[in-house]
């Protein structure tokens, strides 16, 4: 099988850790500022341009959002951090449902962190950065929006993101397919 594309499907919807089923998959939640490219992220490896739900309103998704990629692996596309028009109330309830999950989940292989790679790593990245590690949870760093940096420039924003978080760092671009493969390859490790 090729893995420029899997198929993938939208499986369901949960509010936390008790509503989500076992799919006996590895699965890789995605972590990310609200408007970082998550549903963009899934669209592009999924060659599917409607599957997850893109918005140009920050802090749409609002719940743990389950995607199936043909039965090789589950991708859980989680609510963004850093902005939603939401109550503190409802910030404090998905801010514990989701540790619960991201703490609990025994699916979980890694969690992948998506960065704008138009930007400078923001405080929040940093925040939620240190809050995987104090937790020891394995994570990899994916730098988005890649088809905005210039070409002289991209090897540079990923030494700056690699010098900061370590670990496995990817580039990806939801309109240049040219960095799926990488991917993929890890998501099928």
């Amino acid at each position: 099988m090729s893995t420029k594309f899997l198929s993938a499907k939208f499986i369901i919807s949960a509010e936390k850790l008790s509503q989500c089923p076992v799919f006996g998959l590895p699965e890789f939640p995605l972590l990310g500022r609200s408007n970082v490219g998550k549903s963009s992220f899934i669209n592009a490896l999924a060659n599917h341009k409607k599957l997850a739900k893109t918005s140009n309103t920050p802090g749409k998704t609002r719940l743990i959002n389950f995607f199936n990629f043909s039965d090789k692996f589950m991708i859980a596309d989680l609510p963004g951090y850093g902005y939603a028009k939401v109550s503190k109330e409802a910030q404090n309830r998905w801010q514990k449902y989701l540790e619960e999950y991201l703490l609990k989940r025994e699916e979980i292989s890694s969690l992948i962190q998506l960065v704008d790679g138009r930007h400078e790593i923001q405080k929040n990245d940093y925040q939620m950065r240190e809050w995987v590690e104090a937790y020891d949870l394995p994570v990899i760093t994916v730098v988005t929006k890649m088809d905005y940096v210039p070409k002289n420039k991209a090897m540079h924003v990923i030494k700056i993101v690699e010098n900061e978080f370590g670990g496995i760092v990817l580039p990806f671009s939801a309109v240049d397919n040219r960095y799926n493969e990488s991917i993929f390859e890890f998501l099928l490790k």
